[in-house]
């Protein structure tokens, strides 16, 4: 029995978790199985099927790799072998937490970095969208089968990721559903991707601290962007850095230990040199579109380059 025939039965049922339909064997189960017109289903589907045998190193150092991942985009599955860093936090994030994760997300990506993250609402989505705003190279890892969309509010930004320059992976086939054990044992391939892994915000009891846990298990690197004390959402990262995370206050912080340093953000729209103004000001002296103009100041106050008060945005 071929190994290809080997992993994608395993990541269909399950493996370990799943005994074959029928009460049949595993052997008389296989027998029957046919690899090359299951890989053929699932391209019609616009999916792919990497086997273990063809995980990068990082992933394939795990203890526990899955038997293999689907995938879900047209970009070539050595996106997952590029160096790669983890984004992940609170579903229920603070505003704050949100553009953190998407300054975060944008900036690394712009310097070279794949950001990966879950998926999930909050920190995770903020995260992908940072990197697709840079142009950049982001992974959603699912909890669920690699055709499912969810949440299903993120149906969109899983299609912008899937038909841009990255994936969407599960290790779970087409139309398996979500489940809560899902979700803790995807996190191990959202740290096993990356050499480090950033907590934006996480409670004391977060998926976002598991990913942390097994980063460290493997001997990855974790950083934790310091919060308020007294805040809930802090409570996860204020304790990782007690028990000696890495403090993130800057993108630099993970770009310096890659070896890299961070991307000048473009004025796409040519404003920095018109400030200070108002939003009305600038759409008049440039003749550019709102939604263009706005896009840009949001970037650009991301970004730490301007300051805005009272509506009056300033160089910062």
């Amino acid at each position: 029995m071929s190994e290809l025939a080997l992993s994608v039965f395993a990541a269909r049922t399950g493996a370990h978790l799943v005994l074959p339909p029928n009460g049949r064997s595993w052997r008389d189960h296989l027998r029957h199985f046919d690899a090359g017109r299951y890989a053929a289903e699932l391209a019609a589907r616009g999916l792919r099927f990497l086997p273990r045998s063809q995980f990068p190193s990082l992933l394939a150092a795990i203890h526990d790799p899955p038997p293999g991942l689907f995938l879900r985009g047209a970009a070539d599955p050595a996106v997952l072998g590029r160096p790669a860093v983890a984004v992940v936090g609170a579903r229920a994030c603070s505003g704050y937490g949100a553009s953190t994760a998407r300054m975060l997300g944008r900036e690394l990506a712009a310097a070279g970095l794949v950001v990966v993250s879950g998926l999930a609402r909050g920190v995770d989505a903020e995260a992908h969208r940072g990197a697709l705003d840079a142009g950049g190279t982001t992974v959603a890892v699912l909890g669920c089968g690699v055709d499912r969309d969810y949440p299903s509010a993120h149906r969109e930004l899983a299609a912008r990721i899937a038909a841009g320059r990255g994936l969407v992976v599960s290790e779970y086939a087409p139309g398996v559903d979500p489940a809560p054990w899902r979700f803790p044992a995807r996190n191990r391939i959202i740290a096993g991707l990356c050499a480090a892994t950033v907590v934006v915000e996480a409670r004391s009891r977060s998926g976002a601290l598991i990913t942390a846990d097994l980063a460290l298990e493997e001997g990855r690197e974790v950083f934790a962007v310091p919060g308020e004390i007294g805040s809930a959402l802090s409570e996860g990262t204020n304790a990782l850095l007690k028990l000696g995370a890495s403090p993130l206050t800057s993108p630099d912080d993970v770009l310096m230990s890659y070896g890299l340093e961070a991307a000048e953000e473009p004025d796409r729209a040519g404003l920095l040199g018109l400030l200070p103004a108002t939003a009305d000001e600038l759409v008049r002296r440039t003749g550019r579109a709102t939604a263009e103009v706005s896009q840009a100041l949001v970037e650009l106050e991301l970004a730490g380059r301007v300051v805005q008060h009272e509506g009056v945005y300033r160089v910062q």
